[in-house]
């Protein structure tokens, strides 16, 4: 039997091999990490359709933030769960708010672990919308000056980049303007410029309570259906000052990870969201899947798309795998 000159075969045939020819590189500088965090003193309340993720109280999230310090993970992603909420979200920017508390106690406790702010409103809005409500309409020019208003009392908690999840229409420019303005020119901005309507957020919704209390978010997160959309999406924020462009999520728009870094080259940030998460840990306790082999297969599947960075409720699992 003859055989062409190259045989694929000759360079997977041991560990070394494939080691040194493997593509994609996945490392625990790739991996960020999402928490939660709510008030109270030595709350660790399961969630439990995210098993081994909790939501903490300020002195149990930095046990946590310093655990996945050691492992070497760069960074945390905080999203709040307040003690009240109201139509117009006044914990979410409040002095004493419960983001803004805990990013003062992390980076007195681990000053070197960056940290980023989820900015959005639906935790606080006792609507659970991402915006101001009119009516049953979200009024997205309405809802930007609190946005900013919430971005600058993070960076005056000392938070390292904040992140908008809203998907309002300009909201990264009216960050951009109120950080500038008021000293912290610094503050880079992770844009979630690609945020799709998914039905993986399910579980996050549970974890941190924002679930909307009418109708859903069609009318401001991207249609799943779309492409071109999210290629526009990501040239207004670049044009309005993003550092960082954000895909939400990540596993089922692989395509769109890579359409996107095949059109800019700002750093990509991809979310692999509660959804993708809960999915692998069910079936992994099932037996129908082997969970570890999984997890690592899909953040290199995401890594290999372009992505530079990764959100991931794996992240200390991932982290204590690639030790």
């Amino acid at each position: 039997m003859l055989f062409p000159d190259y045989r694929p075969r000759r360079l997977r045939q041991n560990d070394a091999f494939r080691r040194m020819i493997r593509e994609t590189k996945l490392s625990v500088d790739d991996l960020i990490l999402p928490l939660f965090v709510n008030g109270g003193k030595g709350v660790k309340n399961p969630i439990p359709s995210m098993p081994g993720h909790y939501q903490l109280s300020i002195d149990n999230l930095v046990k946590t933030a310093k655990k996945a310090y050691e492992l070497g993970i760069p960074a945390v992603m905080l999203f709040g769960i307040p003690d009240k909420k109201d139509p117009l979200a006044t914990s979410a920017y409040a002095k004493d708010g419960i983001v803004q508390k805990a990013t003062k106690a992390l980076k007195d406790k681990i000053p070197e672990l960056i940290l980023i702010t989820d900015v959005c409103l639906c935790q606080y809005t006792d609507h659970g919308h991402c915006g101001i409500v009119e009516g049953q309409i979200i009024d997205n020019d309405a809802t930007l000056d609190l946005l900013a208003k919430t971005a600058l009392s993070h960076a005056k908690a000392n938070a390292d980049m904040v992140a908008p999840s809203d998907m309002m229409d300009g909201r990264v420019a009216e960050i951009r303007n109120a950080l500038d303005e008021n000293g912290f020119s610094n503050i880079p901005i992770m844009s979630y410029a690609v945020k799709y309507c998914s039905a993986f957020y399910g579980p996050f919704r549970q974890a941190a309570d924002s679930s909307p209390k009418f109708g859903d978010r069609r009318t401001y997160q991207m249609d799943p259906s779309n492409a071109l959309e999210a290629i526009r999406e990501v040239t207004m924020d670049i044009e309005e000052g993003a550092d960082i462009i954000m895909i939400k999520p990540a596993l089922p728009y692989l395509d769109i990870i890579c359409r996107v870094r095949e059109e800019i080259d700002l750093p990509i940030a991809a979310y692999n969201v509660s959804g993708e998460f809960a999915m692998v840990k069910a079936a992994d306790k099932m037996g129908w899947l082997d969970g570890k082999r999984v997890m690592m297969e899909s953040l290199t599947a995401i890594k290999r798309s372009g992505a530079d960075m990764i959100l991931t409720y794996f992240a200390i699992e991932a982290a204590k795998e690639l030790s």
